[in-house]
């Protein structure tokens, strides 16, 4: 026999002995759910680039609620889809008191007072030029947006909000947001600051759900560059000094690197968006045949935990859940 003093494979060589030595756990209140909220009744449309994920009227979307949290599932992150005659270039409908957005946080919050309600701050799923901040003369103008960010994040923390995200990438809109909410006496609401949102190319299927792409150009003046790393640190930084509570990285699959150097670099939570390309990529993979979709999907959010996610955002959740619950 050849004399081999360490042998790794015994810590393999049974089920029992790999779950007692396994390094990374994935469980189902790891997850945030994203979900579709528009206007209407009984209305439950399947995003086609998405196979398994709808956008729901508020009757609907608390229906689906009740087997969401049945799962375990403790937290979603709800986003709106508007129709372009209540869009503008000021995104003036994300503040109106009667809003249905608005009007649904507060809808799920009393309904499920236990649900983490974690929202979407940005101007794109309002605004008539698509872009996440106010354009001027096909330039997207940083300052000028702060204002818009602040009175719409200001909105939904009135009406129930437990977490606000972020998701514009303009410079400063964390301290913004902070004060605006602190002023009011919003001291309580959280802040998970998009940190290193990068310009990609897996964003395809969320724009289909909101109908929300840009009408001209892109967004690579604001989001980041996919090839830089460095700039993630600054990014995070200043959301860090800003007053973030979580720092979060989109997409994840692509950028498992970035979510390591954020936790090992700040001692705050740092959350990653499993994004809607890389969730299409698996469901189409899996549809053809070429790859066992629930494996696949596993290990992909076993991953993001591994590199140092603590929150995921997964069009997954209820599928991972359950896995996880053995159901």
């Amino acid at each position: 026999m050849i004399n081999i003093s360490r042998r790794p494979r015994r810590n393999r060589k049974s089920s029992a002995i790999r779950d007692l030595v396994q390094e990374t756990t994935l469980q189902v209140s790891d997850f945030i759910y994203p979900m579709f909220v528009q206007e209407g009744t009984n209305l439950k449309i399947e995003v086609k680039s998405m196979p398994g994920i709808h956008r729901y009227s508020l009757d609907n979307l608390l229906e689906e609620l009740k087997e969401v949290t049945d799962l375990g599932i403790r937290a979603i992150d709800l986003f709106p889809n508007y129709p372009e005659s209540k869009k503008d270039r000021f995104a003036s409908e994300s503040h109106q008191e009667h809003t249905f957005y608005l009007k649904a946080i507060t809808a799920v919050k009393e309904k499920f007072p236990e649900l983490v309600i974690m929202t979407d701050v940005a101007m794109d799923p309002y605004s008539s030029d698509g872009h996440d901040g106010l354009v001027e003369n096909g330039k997207i103008l940083n300052d000028a947006t702060l204002e818009i960010l602040g009175n719409m994040s200001l909105a939904q923390a009135k009406a129930g909000a437990d977490i606000l995200g972020p998701s514009d990438m303009m410079d400063g809109r964390v301290g913004y947001i902070r004060k605006h909410l602190d002023d009011h006496g919003f001291t309580d609401v959280s802040i998970m600051s998009y940190s290193a949102k990068y310009a990609s190319a897996f964003y395809g299927p969320f724009r289909d759900a909101l109908e929300s792409a840009p009408k001209f150009g892109d967004k690579k003046t604001y989001q980041m560059n996919p090839a830089n790393k460095r700039e993630a640190l600054l990014e995070a930084q200043l959301d860090f000094e800003e007053g973030a509570d979580m720092l979060m990285v989109k997409p994840a699959l692509s950028y498992l690197d970035i979510i390591r150097q954020l936790d090992e670099n700040f001692d705050i939570p740092i959350a990653a968006y499993n994004v809607s390309g890389e969730y299409a990529m698996i469901k189409a993979a899996a549809a053809n045949g070429w790859l066992d979709g629930d494996r696949a999907m596993m290990e992909v959010l076993t991953s993001i935990r591994r590199a140092g996610a603590k929150c995921i955002l997964t069009y997954f959740a209820k599928e991972a859940a359950v896995i996880l619950n053995g159901r």
